[in-house]
């Protein structure tokens, strides 16, 4: 099976072109070859798939095979793989997720290779039905109390096509994110685990975020996840509605305009190529 290595801001995923390989098992290929230690190592597993709605489809499994509905950085680094890879010819594409169909720029560099990637992430979902949460199904969750082992959170929660919980932190560095991170996923309020994210408000204009990332534990990056931060940021009045978001693998720019729509800009990089052939 032929394969490409592939990270944004430090998110790593292996990346296979659909459109003339078939998988009969995506969760069981994803949880072998997610694997640092006897395989490739990653933190899932990406299928590019041809689509009848857009220019591509993406499919992405998280390591511990479970599949999620999209990846903002993982569709930066599908975009960056089907134009570098000759799928499509364009430097504005549509790709289909589990969240819809999502609009993104490309930004070749004199090599003509794709560096970065802005993304439409379309509008947030607020509602607790949307998340989806338990509770009142029209509700939104801005600055709830939520108590979690020994501490009590103020959490806010928005789904970007998956669901985040978001937590203002004083000290993100610092914060013990591997304790709390995986009892707020597996939290009864959601009812298909979610993501969580522990941000610093630097400025208005900035943020610091680290993300446990649901299957996947603690990763380096969650487009996402930085998505939802922006949207949290302004609805608890931490943040402006443009900012820029440190996250352990990189920056990343985004906004959440005034129609609603979230962009997201970042970076997309292949690692290498290879044949994975397990004997």
């Amino acid at each position: 099976m032929k394969f490409a290595k592939m990270h944004g801001a430090g998110n790593d995923y292996v990346y296979v072109n659909a459109f003339d390989t078939q998988i009969a098992d995506p969760a069981a290929l994803a949880i072998e070859l997610s694997n640092r230690n006897f395989a490739i190592g990653s933190d899932g597993l990406i299928l590019i798939l041809p689509s009848d709605k857009a220019d591509v489809r993406m499919r992405m499994f998280n390591a511990d095979g479970s599949e999620s509905e999209m990846c903002g950085n993982g569709i930066r680094c599908v975009a960056k793989y089907a134009y570098d890879h000759g799928l499509v010819k364009k430097t504005e594409i549509t790709a289909e997720t589990g969240a819809g169909i999502l609009t993104l720029q490309l930004f070749p560099n004199t090599a003509g290779k794709v560096s970065k990637v802005r993304v439409n992430m379309g509008q947030p979902r607020l509602k607790r039905g949307e998340i989806p949460m338990t509770g009142p199904a029209e509700e939104q969750v801005v600055g709830a109390e939520l108590r979690v082992l020994d501490r009590t959170f103020h959490i806010t929660c928005v789904s970007m096509g998956n669901p985040h919980c978001v937590i203002f932190v004083d000290n993100v560095a610092e914060f013990p994110v591997a304790k709390y991170g995986p009892v707020i996923e597996n939290h009864e309020l959601f009812p298909r685990r979610t993501n969580v994210e522990f941000v610093e408000v630097i400025s208005r204009g900035e943020v610091r975020q680290r993300t446990w990332e649901r299957g996947s534990g603690e990763t380096l990056a969650c487009g996402t996840g930085a998505s939802a931060v922006t949207v949290a940021g302004v609805l608890t009045g931490h943040t402006d509605r443009r900012i820029v978001n440190h996250l352990l693998g990189g920056d990343l720019e985004m906004e959440w305009r005034e129609d609603g729509q979230v962009f997201m800009t970042g970076p997309a990089v292949q690692v290498f190529e290879g044949i994975y052939d397990p004997m």
